[in-house]
């Protein structure tokens, strides 16, 4: 099934996946270019932050959703764009 995927997520000051349940896709993440502050996304090691700027995004092919975690400000937000086929 095609399905178009467009969210916006609030960070807040603890992880949270970008999908509550496992979302597998084409899309395109980017951090608001009008955000206060980097937006951490949780390393693949399980611990490490890998900080995004306002303004940052990245290209991701066949990835799962639910298994990117974010943290930042309160009133910063992550955008992403794409969908399932």
């Amino acid at each position: 099934m095609n399905n178009i995927v467009q969210r916006r997520i609030a960070a807040t000051g603890s992880y949270t996946a970008l999908s509550a349940t496992p979302l597998i896709g084409t899309f395109d993440i980017s951090c608001e270019p009008g955000n206060a502050a980097a937006i951490n996304f949780l390393g693949d090691d399980g611990v490490s932050d890998v900080p995004w700027q306002p303004g940052e995004w990245h290209h991701f092919e066949h990835i799962d959703l639910s298994t990117i975690k974010i943290k930042g400000a309160v009133g910063d937000y992550v955008t992403v764009v794409g969908g399932t086929w």
